[in-house]
C-alpha cells in the first residue's frame, strides 16, 4: 500500500476508482433494488457498472490528466490502469452478497461494504494528509448515505410512476 500511495498516478487511480466504485454501486444497488425487487436487475446493473463504468471512469481520468501539464506519460497510464483495475475489482465485490443471501439482506450488506470501504479510505487518507480522521470520515460517509438515499427514493420514485 506504501508503494500505491507513494506513485502519484496509482494513488489518484486507487483512490477514486474505489470511490467511483463504491458510491455508484451502492447508489445502483439501492436504485434499482427499490425500483424492481429483482436480484437479475441489480446483480446484471453490478455487473455493468463493473465493466462499462470502469472504461468509462478510466477514460475519463486518462483524458483529465493529460490536461495536466505536469503529468508526465508514466503517471496518466498509471492513473489510467489503477482507476479501471480498482473500480472493476471494487464493483464485483459487491456481487458477492447477491450470491450469498436473499436480496434485501444482501442489498444491507453490500451498503455495509461500501460504507466500510469508504471509511477505510477516509482514514487512510486522512492520516496521509495529517487531518482530523473524525471529520474526513464524517464527510465522506455523509455523501456515501445521501447517494444512497437519493438514489432509493428515485427508483421508489420509478417503480409507482412507471408501473
Amino acid at each position: 500500500m506504501r508503494r500505491i500511495l507513494k506513485n502519484k498516478g496509482a494513488r489518484t487511480g486507487v483512490f477514486f476508482g474505489a470511490t467511483s466504485g463504491v458510491i455508484t454501486t451502492i447508489g445502483l444497488i439501492a436504485g434499482l433494488n427499490a425500483g424492481t425487487n429483482s436480484l437479475v436487475a441489480v446483480l446484471g446493473g453490478i455487473l455493468v457498472v463493473a465493466v462499462a463504468d470502469a472504461m468509462s471512469d478510466a477514460m475519463g481520468i486518462h483524458l483529465a490528466q493529460e490536461s495536466d501539464p505536469e503529468s508526465t506519460t508514466d503517471h496518466i497510464w498509471a492513473a489510467t490502469f489503477w482507476t479501471f483495475g480498482t473500480k472493476l475489482v471494487v464493483a464485483l465485490t459487491f456481487a458477492l452478497p447477491l450470491l450469498w443471501f436473499p436480496l434485501q439482506i444482501a442489498v444491507a450488506v453490500a451498503v455495509g461494504w461500501g460504507l466500510l470501504v469508504i471509511t477505510l479510505l477516509s482514514i487512510i487518507l486522512a492520516r496521509v494528509q495529517n487531518t482530523p480522521v473524525l471529520h474526513v470520515v464524517t464527510e465522506h460517509l455523509l455523501i456515501a448515505v445521501a447517494v444512497v438515499a437519493v438514489s432509493h427514493f428515485i427508483g421508489v420514485w420509478v417503480h409507482n410512476t412507471f408501473t
